[in-house]
């Protein structure tokens, strides 16, 4: 598969002066970005890791003097897995201050780790991009619409990871995503956070996987796994932190009917939410296709409006006698309400309470012969 990802020109976001930050889960193509980019472009850089004992001793000196010989003669710096040294925010600060001209770029797989020491030192001076598992509107450059769809039920069981889409066998594709659960999923949060054990954190997430499309009650979840709420609370915002799911909150503007302290949560790739719970049987065998088409449907909607910077908030809602609607999009003063269908029924329309409190409000129905519509 020669796949060109969307971000594809890395240079169209390089600035003196800024760091360019490339985060996104771990196995989704970064380094693979990054080193397809260099190998073309006419920049002379240096490209070194976060993991080389020698660039975390000079980038936690502070040492300006010392970054300046460092980077002599290049006009690009990358660092790949830059999460991987202590402090990078302050070290690539002082690249992009000192260093006239320089360009810079960092990935790392672990937001929670990148964004927390490159957010505050980096205020102003940074321009983020997030890689996400392949998406439906990178895969239309190799397909045409009518292919994409009668791949749609392997995508909604094996996701959009680069080396699973690559893999024709099923078998090595059940092998990959099993591999990637069991190596990669939680090591950031295992190493960076020093949480005790993988068990624990392997059985929140399926619990997870069985409400998609559910309001989840913390202390619910507290209760199965026999800890305190607030240690669940921190599991799911350190898996949100990671890139393994996606939170999302109820929308409302104070009406006495609509639910808002709950949330729900998506999983960023089918695959990894099927592995979880080992299930890839085929659609006509399973009970839970609305949970697969919600969460692809959704997650896809996520990457299109983040590599298109269609900026919105995203929410759900719901009314105490459940009432509901899967997606809501808040956007340049107007809300867009989705609801998302396996099968087409035209008899479905946004419910009245929802219509009648927001009436400037739009809603669609997304089923499987319009959602090109919605993701593309």
């Amino acid at each position: 598969m020669n796949l060109l990802r969307f971000y594809d020109n890395l240079e169209n976001f390089l600035r003196p002066g800024k760091a360019l930050v490339i985060t996104g889960p771990r196995q989704v193509g970064k380094t693979t970005l990054l080193k397809t980019f260099l190998k073309k472009t006419s920049l002379k850089y240096r490209l070194e890791s976060g993991e080389d004992l020698r660039i975390q001793e000079l980038f936690n000196s502070n040492d300006i003097a010392a970054f300046k010989e460092y980077a002599e003669g290049c006009e690009l710096i990358a660092i790949d897995e830059a999460q991987k040294v202590k402090h990078i925010g302050q070290a690539l600060k002082i690249m992009v201050d000192h260093i006239p001209g320089i360009h810079v770029i960092a990935t790392g797989s672990s937001s929670f780790e990148l964004a927390g020491q490159v957010g505050e030192p980096l205020t102003g001076r940074k321009i983020t991009l997030t890689l996400f598992p392949i998406a439906q509107l990178e895969l239309c450059k190799l397909y045409n619409p009518f292919d994409l769809k009668n791949k749609l039920e392997e995508f909604l069981i094996f996701g959009g990871y680069p080396e699973v889409l690559t893999t024709t066998q099923k078998e090595e594709k059940i092998r990959i995503l099993n591999e990637l659960c069991s190596s990669y999923l939680l090591k950031d949060i295992l190493e960076l956070e020093r949480v005790k054990g993988s068990k624990i954190l392997l059985d929140l997430l399926r619990l997870l996987a069985y409400q998609i499309g559910g309001e989840v009650s913390l202390s619910e979840l507290g209760r199965q796994l026999g800890i305190d709420y607030k240690t669940v609370a921190r599991y799911l915002d350190l898996f949100e932190k990671s890139f393994v799911i996606f939170n999302v909150r109820g929308f409302s503007r104070n009406l006495r009917s609509e639910m808002t302290k709950k949330s729900k949560y998506y999983f960023f790739d089918n695959g990894v939410r099927n592995a979880i719970i080992s299930n890839f049987n085929k659609l006509e065998l399973r009970n839970d296709i609305g949970m697969l088409w919600e969460n692809f449907l959704f997650m896809e909607r996520q990457k299109k409006r983040a590599y298109h910077s269609i900026y919105a908030n995203s929410y759900f809602w719901r009314t105490w006698d459940q009432k509901e609607i899967d997606l809501i999009e808040e956007r340049e003063g107007k809300l867009y309400g989705f609801e998302f269908k396996w099968k087409e029924d035209k008899k479905v329309t946004a419910p009245k309470e929802f219509l009648q409190s927001y009436k400037e409000a739009e809603f669609s129905v997304i089923h499987p012969k319009n959602y090109l519509e919605f993701i593309l």
